[in-house]
């Protein structure tokens, strides 16, 4: 006898959604979205009766493949609107047992632009962009907000550390980093209190409108740590996209400090933010490797990682700009 999960994912996302939007959902225009190698991404259209329909995405584990903590993401957005953050709002999240095969979250659609490139010069988006630094500023500070308590499960740890692991088990030689990680090692300044972070907060991640700052999206690599790690992060060179400004390539470092401090109560250290900014370098680095290798080892063939492994060689040049 077919299971639910042998169902069209129509069928499957109708019985999920049934139970919280009524036994007369129909679900339509189920599209695969690209991006995203651990997670697939989809975006659909649920109706009941002949109302105009609701755009709906869902987010889930590939069928079969181990949880991701897809689950952990549904509370981290669940707490981030509690706390003030802009997210997709949760219509429905689960395990395998609720009927999808694999862990998930489905989301209403938040319309906006996405694309760093678009972001950065479209015409329509001008006014945004002059605000956009500060909104993340601020953002970031309701981030940090989240209780600990409201995500258990979140992971920990030293990121200097990971990093270390991470590039010793590569085993490629590359000085630049080990010029960045002795430095880093060197002038590691105090460790902040714990608190909720992002730790992929950048442009490519945010949904921008017109009135601005509409969406945080991908909290697949949130933990716990300290809160200049965000920051630090939405200032790496990388995130600019060939655009001057240092904060995503649309603010300056002034704008997201002040509107993190306002709303935040917290003062940054500049050197100390500067700090993070230098890890953030370095860990963008190590990433662009870990792709590259899982092309060249033939784990996943794709042009896409592959030319991101190109880009190493331009990380090492910005650490050592940034290195005095």
């Amino acid at each position: 006898m077919p299971t639910v999960t042998d169902a069209p994912l129509e069928a499957q996302l109708s019985a999920v959604l049934a139970p919280v939007l009524g036994e007369d959902v129909e679900v339509t225009e189920v599209t695969r979205l690209p991006g995203g190698a651990s997670r697939e991404t989809w975006s659909f259209v649920v109706r009941r009766g002949h109302d105009e329909g609701r755009r709906m995405v869902l987010r889930r584990d590939p069928p079969g493949a181990p949880s991701s903590g897809v689950r952990l993401e549904a509370a981290l957005l669940a707490g981030a609107a509690r706390a003030g953050v802009p997210v997709p709002n949760v219509v429905a999240a689960g395990d395998e047992r609720a009927g999808l095969a694999s862990s998930f979250v489905v989301m209403d659609f938040v319309e906006g632009e996405t694309i760093p490139r678009r972001i950065l010069r479209d015409t329509a988006l001008e006014s945004a962009r002059n605000g956009l630094a500060g909104q993340c500023g601020r953002t970031l500070a309701a981030v940090h907000r989240i209780p600990l308590a409201e995500v258990p499960g979140l992971p920990g740890g030293d990121p200097l550390e990971s990093l270390r692991a991470v590039l010793d088990r590569l085993g490629q030689p590359h000085p630049a980093f080990e010029l960045a990680f002795r430095w880093l090692g060197e002038t590691r300044p105090p460790r902040g209190a714990p608190v909720v972070v992002h730790g992929d907060f950048r442009n490519g991640n945010l949904i921008v409108g017109p009135d601005g700052l509409r969406a945080v999206l991908d909290w697949e690599l949130a933990h716990a740590g300290d809160a200049l790690e965000d920051l630090g992060w939405l200032c790496v060179k990388a995130w600019r996209f060939g655009a001057p400004l240092p904060v995503g390539g649309f603010g300056t470092t002034e704008q997201l400090v002040d509107a993190y401090e306002a709303a935040s109560g917290r003062t940054v250290d500049a050197q100390a933010l500067r700090w993070w900014e230098v890890l953030g370098n370095l860990r963008w680095g190590i990433i662009c490797i870990v792709q590259a290798v899982t092309h060249t080892s033939g784990a996943v063939r794709s042009v896409e990682l592959a030319a991101i492994g190109r880009r190493v060689c331009e990380v090492e040049w910005d650490l050592l700009e940034l290195l005095p």
